[in-house]
């Protein structure tokens, strides 16, 4: 069956996203280590993130929550009012930054929408994912938007039964084989993987998991048209 809906991944498939967190990581663990010299900052965020998933879900305000328990742990409470401030603003400035598309990426989105449904899916804090996409200027490209809190075979499954899709005839294109490509294969559709060079470590699966076939990769969203002609 012909592919007729391309389901597209926001965060570092259409613009950027994971830089800014690696970029403001790299501040706290900055600021941190003028506390705690020896502190293993990055293992101890994660593990806090992890941790904190299944409360505040995705996105940069779980992440700056993260950051401020993992500040105030590691100091064992020392940390003045005046850093944890610093915090908050890194996370104010992350959800405030315009949003970048990727190169290829607006007019790679223009020439699908005129031969295919395209659906914008992506997980984290509805505001935020709203407003970046409000920001892109891609809007008005997609049939529809669907910002899910977990991209797991359920998820999809619930998205195309909503829209009345049938696995066969959609294809899911996205930058992280956990999320946008192993569960979109377990529901019998197919994918595109298309890399972005920073990836988030929970995000990381072994391709050894995956199948072999039903789906591929490309390095730049400007192949997938010719891409999809040929599936």
């Amino acid at each position: 069956m012909p592919i007729t809906v391309v389901g597209l991944d926001g965060d570092d498939t259409l613009w950027q996203n994971e830089t800014r967190f690696n970029l403001t990581q790299g501040e706290l663990r900055e600021l941190l280590h003028r506390h705690v010299p020896d502190a293993d900052v990055d293992r101890r965020l994660f593990e806090i993130e992890m941790k904190n998933l299944a409360v505040y879900g995705y996105g940069v305000k779980s992440f700056t929550l993260s950051m401020i328990e993992t500040a105030i742990e590691l100091t064992e409470g020392r940390i003045p009012a005046t850093d944890l401030q610093v915090i908050v603003g890194w996370g104010k400035r992350m959800l405030m930054q315009p949003t970048e598309l990727l190169d290829g990426v607006e007019l790679a989105v223009r020439e699908l929408s005129g031969r295919y449904d395209l659906l914008l899916i992506t997980k984290g804090d509805l505001f935020d994912q709203e407003s970046k996409l409000a920001r892109s200027g891609l809007a008005d490209l997609f049939l529809g938007v669907d910002i899910v809190s977990e991209k797991n075979v359920s998820a999809y499954r619930t998205i195309l039964s909503r829209r009345g899709i049938k696995p066969e005839e959609f294809v899911m294109v996205g930058n992280s084989l956990r999320s946008d490509i192993l569960p979109v294969l377990e529901l019998g559709a197919r994918a595109v993987h298309i890399p972005y060079h920073v990836t988030w470590r929970h995000e990381h699966v072994d391709e050894e998991s995956l199948p072999r076939s039903g789906w591929r990769r490309l390095e730049r969203i400007g192949e997938l048209s010719g891409l999809l002609a040929e599936l």
